[in-house]
């Protein structure tokens, strides 16, 4: 008998390769398992102790990193991080406000201190949320003080909501407006040879102008002006009345800074102090001395005092059949699929609002928005998701956050009611079809591609041929349908005309001060008025409940299932790193924002369908 032939030897190589990735593999997942567990297991045994907040005690409120609406990522993902030191650079928005109201009628806490030295930045939106907090905090009596090292003009607004603003006398204070300026492609594509095929709708619809220009076009130069105006604007009038004193003084000092300045012998602290944007310049050791005189010193020769994040309450889980309203949270890149916190998934936002539409205790639903769009198919998904609710008899409002432009606006078009903040950008009512190919780049190095099909689209969206005149014009009336579709979904949400939209939208962006005269919006208002809405389309009168809701998987199986999501997400576009390392980390993040835009709608080696502003305005 014949003995059976072994495979040959590139064959046993390739399978005991493949074995060693296999054991690889599951040598990963264990040993992240064994991570998970130690956490769980330390939480479980070093967790516990109630915090004991003493008499006379000072609240700090030190955010860290971004304020946003939404953490990125899992619970357990931050677990692990903080567990291994890495802490994320977040603060929730609602967790500052939850600290403030809390802390107004708690004896214990005397007064309030504003640490800004780790705060990075906050949208237009958030600053007025923030600012109507700590005005309802004022009421309460308890004075709050602010300090800081170097204060940009993010950080110091935060600053000028306290009684006091203190500064080091080593200290800056720079408030340098607001602008938008872009990185433009299409020189550095030309030269390695990336055609960008674009297909796009309205004068004022920039979002891809880096990718077919190589400078700002007037329309976007006349917009962009007409937006961080009213931005602008709003940030001057909080700051004013915040410090009590005049606009056209804050106007004065910014348009003429080199000026004062030198008059203050180039020191930026005491031109903070002579100017009046601040009231104190003192020292760490003295600011702690001086709030120790006001409350009460601790044991380590400081102040009492409790941080913001161990002081807050947890939210108390309801019990009973308890009225509620639904607050679910849009926040980020709007793009197709199952999607971490921080992104807006078509799957996984829609599984969300569907969560609350089975959920009998709630009664209407909030849905705030924080996203200057993305994929305009995952848009009209989540939009019908809404819909869906309205029709299960549960009202629906949208509240919107720093930005709901785009697809943000898109799906807003399915509540009952939008409301705004006067500082918040949106609109950008527009379509965009991006599809870029690689054949010259391919063939500077010799490489042509050649072939047949069965059809004359057989293989047109293969990125190493040019487009087709054929698939070419399919793109172009695709997305003027889209923007068509898009224009008659406001002016039917809207009750306007279809040239009335067409009027203002185009593509441009408004604040919301601005959207509410033209009819884009119902309401102006922060988060807790949208609430206030929607139990009252409900007919709740003050009877309910404020519920979050979020994904019910239990947290490790949140956090498995995100990490591969992330792993997959993030190869498309690993390679582009290596182009961008090395340069400041600003500049690092505005890149990588324009290629993750591309990289989410140009998946699946289809063009990109999208509807994004990147308008944004950090602060």
């Amino acid at each position: 008998m014949s003995q059976p032939s072994q495979p040959n030897i590139l064959i046993r190589l390739w399978l005991g390769f493949w074995r060693g990735v296999t054991a690889l593999r599951m040598a990963v997942f264990n040993i992240l398992f064994l991570i998970i567990l130690a956490v769980v297991i330390g939480a479980i045994f070093s967790g516990g102790d109630k915090l004991i907040v003493e008499n006379d005690s000072t609240l700090v409120l030190q955010p860290n990193g971004l304020i946003v609406e939404e953490f990125s990522g899992s619970p357990v993902e931050r677990l692990v991080n903080e567990a291994l030191g890495q802490p994320g650079g977040e603060t929730r928005l609602r967790d500052l406000v939850a600290v403030l109201d809390q802390a107004a009628d708690d004896d214990r806490i005397t007064q309030v201190l504003i640490d800004t030295d780790r705060l990075l930045g906050l949208g237009t939106s958030t600053m007025r949320e923030l600012n109507v907090a700590f005005t309802r905090f004022r009421e309460s009596g308890k004075p709050i003080v602010a300090y800081g090292g170097w204060m940009s003009q993010g950080q110091y607004l935060v600053a000028s909501m306290a009684d006091e603003v203190w500064l080091d006398p080593d200290g800056m204070i720079l408030i340098e407006g607001y602008s938008r300026f872009r990185n433009f492609y299409r020189d550095g594509l030309d030269r390695i040879g990336v055609e960008v095929n674009l297909f796009q709708t309205g004068d004022f619809k920039s979002a891809a102008e880096p990718w077919e220009r190589s400078d700002m076009s007037e329309a976007d130069r006349e917009a962009s002006e007409v937006l961080l105006g009213g931005l602008w604007q709003e940030y001057l009038e909080m700051v004013a009345v915040n410090r009590g004193m005049p606009v056209q003084r804050l106007i004065d000092l910014t348009q003429n800074f080199v000026d004062y300045f030198e008059q203050a012998d180039g020191s930026f602290a005491d031109m903070a102090l002579e100017q009046g944007l601040v009231d104190r310049l003192v020292s760490r050791p003295e600011m702690r001395a001086e709030l120790a005189r006001r409350g009460a010193p601790n044991d380590n020769g400081s102040f009492r005092q409790v941080a913001h994040n161990k002081y807050l309450r947890p939210e108390t889980p309801v019990f009973g059949r308890q009225s509620q309203v639904g607050v679910i949270v849009a926040e980020g890149l709007i793009t197709e699929g199952d999607q971490p916190p921080g992104t807006i998934g078509a799957d996984s936002t829609s599984r969300l609002i569907r969560q609350a539409a089975q959920d009998d205790n709630i009664k209407a639903v909030v849905l705030r928005v924080n996203s200057g769009g993305g994929s305009a198919f995952a848009s009209e998904v989540i939009r019908r998701e809404l819909k869906a609710l309205q029709d299960a008899g549960k009202p629906v409002v949208v509240s919107m956050g720093d930005v709901a432009a785009s697809g943000g606006y898109w799906i807003a078009m399915g509540a009952d009611e939008v409301w705004a903040n006067p500082a918040t950008i949106t609109g950008s009512i527009g379509v965009i079809g991006l599809f870029p190919t690689f054949e010259d780049t391919l063939g500077k190095i010799g490489i042509t591609v050649d072939g047949v099909g069965t059809t004359p689209l057989a293989g047109a969206f293969r990125a190493d041929r040019a487009l087709g005149d054929e698939m070419r014009s399919i793109l172009e009336t695709f997305i003027d349908a889209a923007y068509q579709d898009f224009l008659t979904l406001v002016a039917t949400s809207r009750n306007m005309s279809l040239e009335d939209v067409h009027e203002v939208a185009q593509g441009r962006v408004w604040t919301g001060r601005q959207a509410l005269e033209l009819g884009l919006v119902d309401q102006l208002g922060e988060l807790d008025e949208a609430v206030a809405s929607a139990a009252r389309i409900a007919g709740l009168g003050e009877d309910f409940r404020v519920r979050y809701v979020e994904p019910e998987l239990a947290p490790w199986q949140q956090f498995l299932s995100q990490m591969g999501a992330r792993v997959i997400s993030k190869a498309g576009y690993e390679s582009a790193l290596g182009l961008v390392n090395g340069l400041p980390p600003q500049l690092q993040r505005t890149l990588m924002q324009d290629l993750e835009l591309v990289m989410a709608t140009t998946r699946n080696g289809r063009p990109g369908v999208f509807a994004h502003c990147l308008c944004e305005v950090p602060m």
